[in-house]
């Protein structure tokens, strides 16, 4: 598939035969340590047919963390704490640790990403040294204020800074979206996806604790959700709207 079927092709669109090399860099811009994960089942298609994938992850969300997972239960240690997850996610998954980068953008109340002139730079300078001619990220349309704010950055990025072409992702705060693309899966790859998620035991806890279900099976049942609503015969999809 080139990378001009996202702004031609028919909606819903399949990406299972999408991402290759010619696609050039697919950068990853993840709010947060597990955001990545979300949408991993799509992403390791696009790795094995040869697609570059380049993961930022703008904060460590130390706020994520409970104060009995963590000792000390500083901020600084929970953030190290979250890091590792996501890099022992990251290697699980294949990705090569070069290739994930963690920008520790400053935070303010309540541990969301601060809006200001020093980490929009920051985050535009990055992207511009990686030309990225796809970006994957939550969607803007969310109750969380990071995933917000991470895709108002990628809208104001200005050619050729940033590609025109961007699959926002449905997450389990996502309050609506188009459902213009997806990548539907069976139950051996959500048995992967669920292991690939667990990798971030501090989330995995918490939602255990709060929802009495891990942060895999609240991911799942999304994608089982958004499998139900595109009509498709396989039990599970990763769904996007394209911009």
């Amino acid at each position: 598939m080139n990378s001009e079927i996202l702004i031609t092709g028919s909606r819903p669109l399949s990406l299972e035969n999408g991402g290759g090399p010619d696609w050039g860099p697919i950068l990853i811009l993840a709010p947060h340590p597990d955001d990545f994960d979300e949408v991993g089942v799509t992403l390791l298609r696009f790795a094995k047919r040869g697609g570059d994938l380049h993961v930022m992850v703008l904060s460590s969300s130390p706020n994520g963390v409970e104060d009995r997972f963590c000792n000390p239960p500083t901020d600084a240690a929970k953030a190290a704490l979250r890091e590792e997850e996501q890099r022992r996610s990251a290697a699980f998954f294949g990705l090569r640790p070069e290739r994930l980068e963690f920008l520790r953008l400053p935070t303010g109340n309540g541990g969301f990403l601060l809006e200001g002139a020093e980490s929009f730079g920051c985050l535009r300078e990055r992207v511009k040294k990686i030309r990225p001619s796809l970006a994957v990220l939550p969607h803007g349309h969310d109750t969380n204020p990071d995933h917000r704010l991470t895709s108002a950055w990628w809208r104001r990025l200005a050619l050729p800074d940033s590609p025109a072409k961007a699959l926002f992702f449905r997450d389990p705060k996502t309050v609506s979206m188009r459902l213009d693309a997806f990548s539907s899966f069976g139950d051996e790859e959500a048995a992967w996806k669920s292991k690939l998620l667990r990798f971030h035991r501090s989330q995995q806890d918490r939602n255990l604790k709060t929802r009495g279900y891990g942060l895999d099976e609240r991911i799942l049942r999304l994608n089982r959700m958004s499998a139900r609503e595109l009509g498709l015969r396989e039990p599970y999809a990763e769904a996007f709207e394209i911009g």
